[in-house]
Order: structure tokens, then sequence, then C-alpha cells
């Protein structure tokens, strides 16, 4: 398999770490969607990423798809979503939350950096939705006693939320007050201190 995508992105960055924790072998294309997009565009004609090439050939795109793909490789042991209900919508619900948080700080970073005028609606709309985001995630976590969110194991969900963290501290380090969520500081840091994380990472490269 061969991962393209910098590990800047959240939603690389998660697949990566999946792919690791499985045990599955892959070859890494650190592209950018805009330096590289002529190379990205021969696997993926929207030149997003993630993009995972099978060994087969088969594109896959998007995060939540590529791990769809990556928990049907693995044993109901292995897998970092739950199979049964209700279980496994109240993780993908989580995990959706966070790439959708993330999604939010992606299109501020783009209105910050392409607009000569910033649109102060937009900014304003973008931090109340990442901000209010944070309060729900908080909320879910400080129910969850546990080292991980919803188990005794890491799953995607504890991946996906402290990789947005990440990213949300890299690119806006002034946009929200984290330490008023104290229990999502607490995992992300507890997760960015395994070796895996620091092993899928590097520091946020803006797009030129």
């Amino acid at each position: 398999m061969i991962l393209i995508g910098q590990y800047d992105s959240p939603f690389v960055r998660r697949v990566g770490i999946a792919l690791s924790l499985y045990g599955i072998a892959f070859k890494h294309r650190p592209w950018s969607s805009f330096g590289d997009a002529d190379a990205l565009r021969a696997y993926n004609p929207l030149t997003r990423v993630p993009t995972l090439v099978l060994d087969d050939g088969t594109v896959l795109t998007d995060s939540h798809i590529i791990l769809d793909y990556l928990d049907s490789l693995v044993s109901d042991e292995d897998v970092m979503y739950p199979r049964s209900e209700p279980a496994r919508h109240r993780a993908l619900r989580i995990a959706t939350l966070a790439m959708g948080l993330g999604d939010k700080a992606v299109s501020l970073f783009y209105e910050n950096r392409l607009h000569e005028e910033v649109s102060v609606t937009w900014v304003g709309r973008c931090r109340r939705q990442i901000e209010e985001t944070l309060a729900v995630l908080e909320a879910s976590r400080a129910e969850s006693r546990g080292a991980y969110w919803l188990s005794d194991r890491i799953g995607h969900v504890d991946v996906a939320v402290a990789v947005v963290l990440r990213f949300l501290s890299d690119v806006h380090p002034d946009l929200v007050a984290i330490e008023n969520y104290p229990h999502l500081t607490s995992h992300a840091e507890k997760l960015e201190a395994l070796p895996v994380f620091q092993s899928i990472s590097q520091p946020f490269i803006p797009p030129a």
C-alpha cells in the first residue's frame, strides 16, 4: 500500500497511525496537495489527501472510507471501531465531530491565507463551531473514566481527537483557550507521548 499525504494533516495522520497500529506495511509519499498536485492527480483527480493506493492499484480517498477498508482487514479483537451497535455509531459520532472540527480549522486557515480581506463573519462562525464542538467532545471525554475513550484499548476515536487537537494547536494556536478543555488536553497529551504518534508526525508546513 502507498499512503499519500503529509503528516501535518490530521486526516492523513490518523490513517498512518491506524496502519501502524494494525501492523499493515505501507509506503509513505509525503506529497502536498498544492506543491505535488500533478503527481497526486495521477492517482486522485480531486488532488486531495489522504489518498491510499492498494496493492492491486485501487485508490481510496477520504479518511473515513480508508479506515473502513482497513477495519475490514483485521479481526474483531483488533478492530479500532466497534462492529456492533450501539457502540459503533457512538464511536462514529465522536470521530465525525472531531474530523468536522478539523475541516473547520482547515477552512479557517485558507480564509486567512488566501483572502486579502478576511471575512469577520466567517472567522467568527468557524470559531464558534470549533468551540462548541470542543465543548461537546470535552463533556464526552469527561464521562469516560478509562485510559481510552470508549474501551480499554486505543480506538479510532482516540486517534481522531488527538490528531485534530494537535492540528488545531499548530495552525491556530491563539484561536481558542485550550485550557478550558482539560479532559481533551490530557487525552491528547497521553496519546502524543506514544511512540506511534511521535513517529507518524511532522511540524505543520503551510502550503505554498
